[in-house]
């Protein structure tokens, strides 16, 4: 109980209030269209840029841990697509998009402040190691596997998917910003010379506005999100992202790997975050289960109350 008070019920709040705000009319849609683009496009990447420029590469990168999530992540999108596709009857691309809402964990807006309230900011090394490939590792996963299924017959070329799926990639402002943040290290690793004293006050600044204004938006975005319909899809993908996900990570990375305390901390935490709204974008780029992903963010991350403070009870 004091975990979900102490730890889990302050980001709560923060993602409540900006719910509570935007459903009553008093933080307009535009206005959360803009804060959003702010947390997401500008601050969110400052973020990054300044964590993984000041990240210790050697310590962080770790196998063990890096296997751990990903290999959670991947089994529940395999299970939850082949699942939408056999047992749900969707359609192929219907099916990819469910089993991209089980991939993609909301690492950033609910597993950063998380773990950090939890274990406190050094714990989040971990965290910034996964979430440097999390971006552009899983959506290039998700896109190729989309346009494999939508030109499946027609003869069009994997190669020209993955070149088009790189190319996006490497344009989102989240994979801007950890490229920045490497581009900052091997500068500083090469020259011996540090960003000035100002530049990373600045940084810090608009860093720290990040978590809380995303948090905010989140909230009011989720307004958008009605549970309806759907029902075995929706409680599926609750259940992979929230269970088996985290299950995985934590038995490869404790049995397996045995991993150290905070690099376990981080792989399981990180995996036990609901699908962010990146798993509605995705499906409303394609257009394909639009509504089960939607409700499937608004439904896991209610639920990720619970769930999360089982979670912090079982680690160490």
């Amino acid at each position: 109980m004091s975990a979900l008070i102490d730890v889990i019920l302050p980001v709560f709040l923060v993602l409540g209030f900006g719910y509570i705000v935007a459903w009553k009319g008093l933080f307009s849609e535009s206005a959360v269209e803009g804060l959003m683009r702010f947390a997401q496009n500008f601050a969110v990447p400052v973020l990054l840029a300044r964590s993984i420029a000041k990240l210790d590469l050697g310590a962080s990168y770790d196998f063990g841990l890096m296997v751990s999530f990903y290999a959670g992540a991947l089994i529940s999108f395999v299970i939850g697509a082949g699942a939408a596709r056999l047992w749900l009857r969707r359609t192929g691309p219907d099916a990819v998009a469910i089993g991209f809402a089980c991939l993609f964990s909301n690492s950033l807006l609910l597993g950063i402040p998380i773990t950090e309230r939890a274990y406190g900011h050094d714990a989040l090394s971990g965290n910034f190691a996964i979430i440097s490939i999390h971006s552009p590792f899983l959506y290039a996963i998700g896109i190729v596997a989309m346009e494999a299924v939508r030109s499946h017959g027609t003869g069009a070329g994997l190669s020209r998917v993955g070149l088009n799926a790189l190319i996006g990639v490497l344009r989102t402002p989240l994979v801007i910003g950890i490229l920045t943040g490497f581009t900052i290290q091997a500068g500083q690793a090469l020259t011996g010379m540090a960003l000035p004293a100002p530049v990373w006050s600045a940084m810090d600044m608009i860093a720290g506005a990040a978590l809380p204004a995303a948090l905010f938006g989140l909230g009011g975005v989720l307004v958008r999100y009605r549970p309806e319909g759907d029902g075995r899809a929706i409680a599926m993908v609750t259940m992979l992202s929230l269970l088996v996900h985290p299950a995985i990570a934590y038995g490869l990375g404790r049995f397996v790997f045995d991993l150290g305390t905070p690099a376990l901390r981080s792989a399981v935490l990180t995996a036990a975050m609901a699908p962010g709204v990146n798993a509605y974008l995705f499906s409303n780029m394609y257009g394909a289960a639009r509504r089960v992903a939607a409700s499937s963010v608004l439904v896991a991350t209610a639920g990720s109350i619970l769930t999360i403070s089982l979670w912090l009870s079982i680690l160490p």
